[in-house]
């Protein structure tokens, strides 16, 4: 997530006066409607700095980075000599440097968002069943579309993988068990250390710290779900979580999942290697 001062940092940058950039008031709109599906003075009734803005502090974190992206790129060709100079803004910062920063921000926001989206489209192609798919496809959509749901979405593809681990490896699953429990049992099929586990061994131990991390993972998905999920009544003043919140759940979700599923995976591999 771009934070607040990084975001000055744009309108340090971008925001001239009111102005963005050299853009017309129509320029503009029609810039940031092929760039991110909105035309920001028509939507907000604003001048373009200040729909600029609003835009920045209250809009979907990807399609920020999207326009502020493609806005760079703008800057990129218009502006060059000035990204080049010295010369400085109304604060005293260069425009060469402030440049620099938000090149740096964008990068590593499009790295994570990257990354993300790669950790979910691998997990798809290692799950065979249809409805995991789908789990993950309506997780990742609903981050941006309904966090709260994302938040049972993420507890949901966690219960998934190891009831589907647990079949495949002929152990019954008792009625009722908890999402933890499910973890637990999964941990101890995979041959896993887990955190009741004695051992003298030093990497066992590292690894009872690991499990212990990755149960605490599942725990806090868990309890996020239970107190702002879905499937729990909420007054008419609640909210609901932002898609930061639920990015977080999705994320721990995937990794947990993927160190399940990887697990098992070369389990299966060794045996037909046998």
């Amino acid at each position: 997530m771009i934070s607040y001062i990084e975001k000055m940092y744009f309108n340090d940058l971008l925001n001239r006066g009111g102005y963005v950039l050299d853009f017309s008031t129509y320029e503009f709109d029609n810039f940031t409607l092929n760039s991110v599906g909105i035309p920001l003075c028509e939507t907000y009734n604003l001048s373009k700095g200040k729909s600029l803005n609003e835009f920045i502090n209250e809009g979907d974190n990807d399609k920020v980075v999207k326009l502020l992206d493609d806005l760079l790129e703008y800057y990129e060709v218009r502006y060059y000599s000035e990204m080049e100079s010295d010369d400085k803004t109304y604060n005293g910062t260069t425009y060469k440097s402030l440049y620099n920063k938000c090149k740096e921000i964008i990068g590593r926001e499009k790295q994570y968002s990257s990354r993300f989206t790669k950790a979910s489209e691998d997990l798809k192609k290692k799950f065979s069943s249809k409805y995991m798919n789908q789990q993950i496809d309506l997780m990742i959509t609903m981050c941006t579309e309904n966090p709260t749901e994302a938040i049972g979405k993420s507890k949901e593809l966690i219960e998934s993988c190891c009831k589907t681990i647990i079949e495949n490896l002929g152990d019954n699953i008792t009625e009722s068990i908890s999402v933890g429990q499910l973890v637990k049992q999964t941990l101890k099929l995979l041959n896993i250390p887990n955190e009741n586990a004695e051992t003298d061994l030093e990497e066992d131990r590292i690894m009872q710290k690991i499990t212990g991390g990755l149960n605490g993972l599942s725990s806090g998905i868990i309890e996020l779900r239970n107190h702002y999920g879905s499937g729990h009544g909420r007054s008419a003043k609640f909210n609901g979580l932002t898609k930061r919140h639920a990015e977080l759940s999705v994320g721990a979700s995937i990794t947990l999942v993927r160190y399940l599923w990887d697990t098992f995976l070369l389990i299966n591999e060794n045996k037909w290697e046998r």
